[in-house]
């Protein structure tokens, strides 16, 4: 029985006014930046006219505000790619390193986390594999919120670490490497076909605490389409059917933008070239001694505060990164 046209009716309502909402808070931001340059610049002529120096710095202070509002709606209209207002769906894999690397997959973690918090962003972990003495050996957030894609696609590739190893008694130097993937999380149903016969699906107990039901079930999934070698899991929903149906729907997400990338012959333009994960295939390098940088091998922004990047100011990244992509 085929579902009344009512139900049709009321998805494409609802999201017509969550179009409708994101424009009217388009036009809002804008408004609310031109009613900002207007009070600099009333502030400014007040300065002038009384010869009032303790105005500087006020002025000073509304400008840097302007100035990072300004740029962030200048970022904003640089995301047209048809899923860049989707949620992201971002996985970290330790690479070579052992337990440096596990380490340093958590460090990324929490940059990632600390980014999206202040972004206003909500970060829900799919699925983790602890490492065997510290951080994750892989771990999969889920980041929602409107252009949460648009920027974490650049994050996608290598990220290269240099420090002093806390792991390492001699304190000698150590690098270590993990993988960033980062996809859409397409919210409609693909109409795309999967053979059974090419799905491998293993079950498995959740990695985290979560009461007795998880505990005693293996209720976790594991996805494995055999003819890519596309992996995909999930352990953070109740149950293992919905489990299943949410890596059911990464990996169909995964094939569409694969089959889409080969047909638009550019398939680093959505998931990226598949890269050994250590030397030499890095995007950015996070070096924390002898000196303190973070620099971007794609578009060679620089950032000499390497924590002040750990704590999730990736923005100046992003928008380098989102520049040099639109002049292409």
């Amino acid at each position: 029985m085929e579902a009344p046209d009512f139900w049709d009716d009321a998805d494409k309502s609802q999201k017509y006014m969550k179009e409708l909402n994101e424009l009217k808070s388009k036009k809002e931001g804008y408004e609310e930046l031109v009613q900002e340059y207007e009070d600099i610049m009333t502030m400014i002529q007040m300065g002038y006219e009384e010869e009032d120096e303790s105005l500087i710095e006020e002025i000073g202070e509304m400008f840097d505000g302007f100035k990072e509002k300004l740029e962030n709606m200048r970022i904003d209209t640089l995301l047209s790619d048809e899923y860049d207002k989707y949620n992201a769906i971002l996985s970290l894999h330790a690479g070579a390193g052992g337990t440096e690397s596990c380490d340093w997959a958590a460090m990324l973690c929490r940059m990632y986390e600390r980014w999206a918090e202040k972004k206003g962003y909500q970060v829900e972990v799919i699925d983790f594999l602890d490492g065997d003495e510290a951080g994750y050996k892989s771990i999969t957030l889920q980041i929602n919120g409107e252009n949460a894609y648009g920027y974490l696609k650049s994050e996608r590739g290598v990220h290269r670490l240099v420090r002093i190893s806390p792991f390492n008694a001699a304190g000698k130097r150590q690098t270590s490497f993990v993988s960033c993937d980062v996809m859409p999380d397409i919210e409609e149903d693909i109409d795309i076909e999967i053979n059974d016969d090419d799905l491998k699906i293993d079950t498995y107990r959740s990695s985290g605490a979560g009461g007795q039901h998880i505990n005693k079930t293996s209720s976790a999934v594991r996805i494995t389409h055999i003819p890519t070698g596309i992996v995909v899991q999930c352990q953070n929903e109740r149950s293992q059917f919905q489990n299943k149906d949410k890596a059911m729907k990464m990996l169909k997400a995964k094939l569409y933008l694969m089959k889409k990338a080969e047909n638009e012959e550019k398939a680093s333009g959505i998931r990226g070239e598949v890269k050994e994960i250590g030397w030499g295939n890095q995007i950015r390098s996070y070096v924390l001694q002898p000196y303190t940088m973070v620099k971007d091998h794609r578009t060679n922004k620089e950032i000499g505060n390497a924590s002040s990047v750990l704590d999730g100011n990736l923005d100046p990244f992003i928008s380098e990164y989102l520049k040099q992509k639109a002049l292409k």
